[in-house]
């Protein structure tokens, strides 16, 4: 579950609070080339007022006019948009895609309470919607889980599903923290150097002065784990990357010059990697924006990482060939 959906959530809370009725609507599945995937969620005020998304706008604007001529709904229910080309066409849905949704109204709000509270300690929860009787419980859940609907019961997940591991806290490490905890991953920024880590200010982050290569081993990286070396210290980033390199980490990658990166290549292999290993390091890391400003090469870091996440190619990889310097092959 994104999370921006936790923020959906707050807001949700906040509405009811202050009395007013609120229902909140999930993707549960989608056909063809709906914009939303399942477990995208909206809240709706009872006035009309939406906070989250389900589609590109136009089966929100339908919700928003089923809420304002005075819908009425107890339980929680099942809709479906775009069965017919007509309808796909009607509601924005390109190339007949189709959405299933489901409403439930929020009669109680503990159930926030609780997901809101264990995901600000970094816990994955699940939360279990029983459509029959609308009961709500939220329970502990897995990274290697998604979303599941199986007619009955619907099952989303809330919290950092992806995690990553930044080894270095200067600028760049402060932008990309918190750029990607937009992009649900539970963020470790690892800097044993007290000139760093006694400024390290990101909310919602976790900061450790352990050795690099130690908290590597400490943490047990799995498939949705990353790993960015950015201190442009050897003694701080090779030793982790060694240790990344060997674990299940679907990323690695070190900033650095393409001469650099050669380099540490060789270094690498004097210790027990393999060629294999060794490939899987990305360097220089990011992909070939153009930037220059941290921001700029945050955005150029996770533009890879989220393209290797979902298995696309690295068009925009900067080619070996190509001499000039930038912001990704900085040393």
């Amino acid at each position: 579950m994104d999370s921006l959906d936790l923020q959906v959530l707050t807001q949700a809370r906040q509405w009811h609070a202050d009395g007013h009725p609120v229902r909140l609507v999930t993707v549960i599945e989608t056909w063809g080339s709906a914009p939303r995937p399942p477990g995208a969620l909206l809240a709706m005020r009872g006035d009309g007022l939406v906070v989250g998304s389900v589609s590109g706008g136009c089966v929100e604007d339908d919700l928003i006019e089923r809420v304002r001529a005075g819908e009425s709904m107890n339980k929680p229910s099942l809709v479906t948009y775009g069965v017919t080309k007509e309808e796909a066409a009607r509601f924005g849905l390109p190339c007949g895609g189709n959405l299933r949704l489901v409403q439930e109204p929020l009669n109680d709000v503990a159930w926030i309470d609780e997901v809101l509270a264990r995901t600000a300690r970094h816990e994955l929860v699940a939360r279990r919607l029983d459509l029959a009787t609308g009961t709500v419980t939220v329970e502990a859940a897995t990274r290697g889980e998604a979303f599941s609907f199986d007619g009955q019961v619907m099952r989303a997940l809330f919290g950092p599903r992806w995690r990553m591991l930044i080894i270095g806290a200067g600028q760049l490490s402060r932008v990309l923290a918190q750029m990607a905890l937009a992009l649900d991953f539970e963020i470790i920024c690892c800097d044993p150097r007290e000139e760093y880590h006694l400024t390290w200010d990101v909310p919602g982050t976790t900061f450790s002065t352990t050795m690099p290569d130690d908290l590597v081993q400490e943490l047990q990286l799995d498939p949705h784990s990353a790993v960015v070396a950015v201190t442009h210290d050897p003694k701080l980033d090779d030793l982790a990357l060694l240790e990344a390199l060997k674990s299940p980490a679907f990323y690695v990658g070190a900033l650095g010059s393409r001469g650099n990166t050669a380099k540490r290549k060789e270094r690498l292999a004097l210790f027990d990697l393999s060629a294999e290993e060794i490939g899987r390091l990305h360097g220089p890391i990011g992909l070939d924006l153009g930037g220059r400003t941290p921001a700029e090469i945050a955005v150029s870091i996770l533009a890879e990482i989220v393209a290797v996440r979902h298995g696309v190619a690295l068009s925009q990889k900067k080619p070996l060939s190509h001499d000039a310097p930038s912001c990704q092959a900085s040393s």
